[in-house]
């Protein structure tokens, strides 16, 4: 998705210079978050202020919420249906390759050192014995900069826009969503737990959208019993099919939960945050990229972060029932990502796949 909004900003309408474009990136990837949509905010940032990050970052995830309130609410009414419950089971075999694949790739461009291996050996070792991810990350953190080398300076951050008006919207932005959370604690007891639980998952997961999955594994499944880990597994393979970030699977959450409303509340604060930070963090990225302990702590925690992946990935591969068809659209949908097919082709063969197997073991007389 960055390299399709790099094509639109840089490309086509030559809104941004190829290296204000990377920077853009190279702080989106530093911050926690989903980091299309905190590139997306990035661009209109730089083009309108707070207002135009607010209208990219809504018009880029508007239609990932609406795909992803039709699938919840066909979710609810079609899971008990034979072919829908075949669909799901083949659906979370493709979790848990999607899942692998993002491990894989998280340890093959942070791990580059035994310092890098110790700390996400250590991570996986601590959320398998049951710690809490966010206290992990802390852990991390403070690894990161005890035993981690900097890298190597950063490009700065072009600053283009008004700091005046720019200050003035960012103060406006936090005092509404001081007022909206406030609202909720009085209106909704229930509602407001689950806004401050997905705004804190957001706040800590470093390194995109995937970072955010050990957080939800284990708040909603582990301790809250909210959901099944099946459940979950379905709300992430539902979350590949819509054209956004993984963590479009809060609005499953929260329409499992609250219904509509529900789903509302859940994406707003999943997305909060990040929107938050991009749009404070610009003016200042430079002097943090050129902090040697910052580079290190961020270091630590997405070595991190790959341990968490690896630990959640192994979790589900256990829950899983495992037949024929399970493993072959897990081993295929693996071999797909690792040769770069796009994710959702690899979730919408499995899609049909997991329709067709049914049907071609019945024909052949195959039990």
């Amino acid at each position: 998705m960055v390299a399709y909004i790099r094509d639109m900003a840089v490309e086509k309408n030559h809104w941004l210079d190829e290296g204000t474009f990377q920077d853009g990136v190279a702080l989106c990837q530093t911050i926690p978050g989903a980091t299309a949509m905190q590139t997306a905010a990035y661009v209109g940032y730089r083009l309108h202020g707070v207002v135009g990050a607010a209208a990219c970052f809504v018009g880029f995830g508007l239609p990932a919420f609406v795909f992803m309130i039709i699938l919840s609410a066909a979710y609810l009414s079609m899971r008990e249906l034979s072919a829908a419950a075949s669909l799901l089971e083949g659906l979370r075999a493709i979790v848990v390759a999607i899942i692998a694949n993002a491990a894989f790739k998280f340890g093959r461009s942070t791990l580059k050192a035994f310092r890098h291996f110790a700390i996400a050996g250590a991570s996986a070792l601590l959320f398998a014995l049951g710690l809490n991810p966010i206290l992990v990350i802390v852990a991390a953190f403070c690894l990161g900069m005890l035993l981690l080398h900097s890298p190597g300076g950063s490009p700065v951050v072009r600053a283009s826009v008004s700091q005046g008006s720019s200050s003035r919207a960012i103060l406006l932005l936090l005092v509404l969503v001081v007022a909206g959370f406030s609202l909720l604690f009085v209106a909704s007891r229930p509602l407001f737990d689950l806004a401050a639980l997905l705004a804190r998952i957001d706040l800590f997961a470093f390194g995109g959208g995937f970072a955010s999955v050990p957080l939800m594994y284990h708040e909603v499944v582990g301790i809250r019993h909210w959901m099944s880990s099946q459940t979950l597994m379905d709300g992430i393979a539902l979350g590949q099919v819509t054209p956004g970030p993984i963590v479009i699977t809060a609005t499953f959450i929260g329409y499992i939960l609250k219904g509509p409303v529900g789903a509302v509340v859940a994406t707003v604060a999943i997305f909060t945050p990040s929107f938050i930070l991009v749009v404070v963090s610009v003016p200042y990225f430079d002097h943090l990229r050129s902090s040697a302990w910052f580079n290190r702590a961020i270091g630590g925690i997405l070595c991190s972060f790959v341990g968490l992946l690896l630990t959640v990935a192994i979790r589900f591969t256990i829950l899983l029932h495992w037949d024929f068809k399970s493993a072959l659209l897990a081993l295929c949908a693996f071999a797909a990502l690792m040769m770069h097919v796009d994710i959702l082709w690899v979730v919408l063969g499995g899609i049909v796949a997991s329709l067709l197997i049914p049907i071609v073991r019945q024909v052949l007389g195959v039990a």
